[in-house]
């Protein structure tokens, strides 16, 4: 936690660190000598498609505690004294698999599930593919999304959405309609690390949040952590999101997309070599410009309004051990109106990946990772014409090792190191413009981490999860960098040159999680985080706008550390077919980030200047019920929860409620199959209003009125709540073809939810002030045609 110029030796500043290392070796010498074991390991795959299977369980039944879930990649181990076994994987949707296994030396055996398109399965499916898996795993927090069911669940405009779906999960919430910015207990939306396939996606919304950057055709995998997050990710205080892209059909060329009223979208997926290689390619695009070539205003008529975002990814099995993944997204967004301005924003990443099998036990993945994010604003007026940009690089290399040391442990360690590059804006302009041109200044930071965690199983009874994540954090120059008092005056400034180090953090970050099964299908669980964060977001509203300040951690700015809280209780029943969990946390939060009331954030040289620093707490209680098979499936997710803040110059440093503080959360998800062609879907959500800060009070001078706000966030808005509806009719079965219609009805009874309100004066008598709601949204109707052949 401590800050480090100079740094020493860490054996001499860390030995808790070095005596994790140290237990872990001694547990792990203990089971090498125990006792002879051999090793079974493998891939678990589709046999359709070739896809690896994430999160299958593979179990030896003779074997009562023995298990293992397949990793990202598809990859499994067990290990086991010599003998005759029974080998079983099981996936939630496929036909299970068994084999009879004797184990007399290591031994590869590579599986191919078949999917049981008989059985009905809910869109949620809490840690991984075995039916019994939230109640073995000490992984608290964690939930997998369904993509294949994503096409049930109705959302706005019918197209499927990965971040509208989470935010139907307990503990997760959004702002309102919009706005697919998210928050996970009681942390803000920048406190949300977002993977696509590694990449960090930083503004993960198109138009403005109506949509989310994530096309679900080319989706392969969905997990969320909101708890319990695992020691292989860090930089961020609150969440994971992993998500992750479908490597492509190795079988057999297939063509898929979807027409919809106002986006459309189409994936090519097949063999580069038969089951050895394959691609993907996916690409939406949206086209409300062409409507608007339609009206017979011209300014409407030369709008734009659009956004695009392509996917691809490619691999390649050179020889079992070894394959190669390359993988990108690019997506971008515009609005603006012909000869007036123009406004577009977007992401690039790319990924590269190195997967090497060792040996039956140790599994390495090496990835080299870009991720880009930028802004351009173009304003085309006469005598003001200017052009800013804006843009956040970074170029990220990581390794990743899984040692499968026995059948109760599993190792997990690795370093990341990342190079972080902010240019927050450069204005330019013609010589006649009136606006004078100029740079802000770029950041440049260093973040490097390693840790190490092991999945102990010490009896059939324990599961415990636990390790380290060391994270070091550089600001580097070149700059010239000042540093400011509590009031935001300048007390000193200093240049640096190039790649010198000007402020340096070291944090370790402890997380351990334990589970206790009390019977067969039920278990207590226990879990404690911490993470810090040096990417901050600075923002003076909750809706993700593609202006979004990011800044680092510097001599000013500190790291933001959180530490997490959390006890659960969890059961199935009726064969598992019904799941229950009931989870409690507590978040403590320091070093966050908020404005000075007035302050000017973009375009400001001297933002840092203009913040304040606090703390925060949050916790809530989370109780989910889920019904995964039968014709009716579904799940109820309620949160009862608070989220506050302090900071020293707001509210008179008293605690007050964060925008985004629901003390109720609501949401109610149903899918009913009537028959092999026809399902229906609904959800309803509520949510206690957001905190919001009124004026008290206003004063007229010179005929103009100016309301005062003497207290942040003492308000609330009216309660949030919606109905949504869908029909999902599958065409006639054929053996090339498939087709179906998606009908939807978003908001069904026409709720008005306030998206802003705002205050005036009563025209026909000034000292009389009303409020005005604005709602974005009253019934939305979808209709979209899928195909696939």
């Amino acid at each position: 936690m401590g800050q480090l110029n100079h740094d020493p030796p860490l054996m001499y500043k860390f030995p808790v660190f070095y005596l994790l290392l140290s237990l872990l070796f001694c547990f792990c010498c203990t089971d090498v000598y125990a006792q002879k074991n051999y090793a079974v390991s493998g891939k678990v795959k589709d046999a359709t498609t070739g896809e690896t299977l994430i999160g299958a369980t593979v179990r030896l039944l003779e074997i009562k505690q023995s298990a293992a879930a397949t990793n990202a990649y598809g990859f499994y181990s067990l290990s086991a004294a010599q003998g005759n076994y029974t080998l079983v994987v099981s996936f939630v949707g496929y036909t299970t698999f068994t084999q009879t296994l004797a184990l007399t030396a290591n031994t590869q055996v590579n599986i191919t599930l078949t999917a049981n398109n008989t059985l009905t399965e809910v869109s949620v499916n809490a840690n991984s593919g075995h039916e019994a898996d939230n109640i073995e795993s000490a992984q608290m927090g964690m939930m997998r999304l369904d993509v294949k069911q994503l096409d049930n669940i109705p959302v706005i405009f019918g197209e499927k959405d990965v971040l509208k779906t989470i935010q139907l999960l307990p503990g997760i919430k959004t702002t309102g309609d919009g706005n697919t910015g998210f928050y996970v207990r009681g942390g803000g939306s920048d406190q949300n690390l977002i993977l696509l396939d590694e990449a960090v996606v930083y503004n993960a919304s198109h138009l403005f949040g109506f949509f989310s950057t994530f096309n679900t055709d080319a989706i392969k995998d969905v997990s969320m952590y909101k708890g319990g997050m695992p020691a292989q990710y860090g930089g961020r205080m609150s969440s994971v999101l992993d998500i992750k892209m479908l490597d492509g059909n190795d079988k057999n060329f297939t063509v898929q997309g979807g027409i919809g009223l106002i986006a459309s979208r189409i994936k090519v997926e097949g063999p580069i070599v038969k089951n050895k290689g394959s691609f993907m390619v996916s690409a939406r695009r949206t086209y409300a410009d062409m409507f608007l070539k339609l009206s017979p205003d011209s300014t409407t008529r030369n709008a734009s309004l659009y956004f695009y975002d392509i996917n691809a990814k490619a691999n390649y099995h050179l020889n079992d051990k070894n394959t190669i993944f390359i993988s990108g997204y690019f997506g971008k967004d515009v609005l603006g109106l012909k000869n007036n301005f123009e406004t577009n924003w977007g992401n690039q990443t790319g990924t590269l990946r190195f997967n090497h099998v060792f040996n039956s036990k140790l599994f390495l993945n090496t990835s080299l990772i870009y991720s880009n994010y930028s802004y351009i604003i173009e304003s085309y007026n006469a005598n003001r014409d200017f052009r800013v940009t804006s843009r956040i690089r970074d170029l990220n290399l990581k390794e990743d090792l899984q040692y499968y040391l026995s059948d109760k442990h599993t190792l997990f360690f690795g370093v990341n190191a990342v190079r972080h590059n902010i240019a927050p804006g450069e204005i330019s302009s013609s010589r006649s413009s009136s606006i004078n041109p100029r740079e802000i200044q770029s950041r440049y930071g260093f973040e490097t981490s390693a840790y190490v965690s092991d999945e102990w199983r010490p009896s059939d009874k324990f599961d415990i999860i636990f390790g380290t994540r060391l994270s070091w954090f550089s600001l580097i120059g070149p700059g010239k960098i000042n540093t400011y008092d509590a009031g935001g005056a300048i007390t000193a400034t200093n240049t640096y040159s190039s790649g010198q180090a000007i402020k340096s953090y070291f944090n370790p970050e402890p997380r351990v999680s334990i589970n206790y099964k009390l019977t067969e299908l039920s278990s207590v669980k226990a879990s404690y985080n911490r993470n810090t964060q040096n990417i901050h977001l600075l923002a003076n509203s909750t809706a993700s706008t593609p202006t979004d300040l990011y800044v680092m951690s510097s001599n000013n700015i500190k790291p933001g550390i959180s530490d997490q809280y959390a006890v659960g209780y969890f059961r199935n029943q009726a064969n598992n077919t019904y799941e229950f969990s009931a989870e409690a946390y507590y978040k403590n939060m320091s070093n966050l980030i908020d404005y000075r009331d007035g302050s000017q954030l973009i375009g400001n040289d001297d933002v840092e200047s203009q913040l304040v620093y606090g703390q925060g707490r949050a916790y809530g209680l989370e109780l989910f019920v889920k019904k995964k098979v039968g014709k009716l499936t579904g799940w109820i997710g309620y949160t009862l929860s608070k989220t506050e803040r302090r900071f020293d110059a707001i509210n008179s440093g008293k605690y007050f409620p964060a925008t985004y503080d629901r003390t109720h959360d609501i949401s109610v998800v149903g899918i009913y199959k009537t028959g092999k062609r026809v399902t229906l879907s609904a959800t309803f959500v509520y949510g206690t209003g957001n905190a919001v800060t009124y004026p008290q009070g206003k004063y007229r001078i010179g005929g103009i009125t100016t309301f005062y706000y003497p207290l942040r966030n003492v308000d609330r808005m009216p309660a949030y709540h919606r109905l949504d509806l869908g029909i999902t009719l599958d065409g006639r079965e054929h053996k090339k073809f498939h087709s179906s219609w998606t009908f939807g009805l978003y908001n069904a009874y026409n709720r008005k939810n306030p998206y802003t309100i705002t205050f005036r004066d009563n025209a026909a008598d000034p000292s009389r002030t009303e409020a005005v709601k604005t709602s974005l949204f009253g019934i939305v109707p979808s209709v979209t045609y899928n195909f696939k052949f």
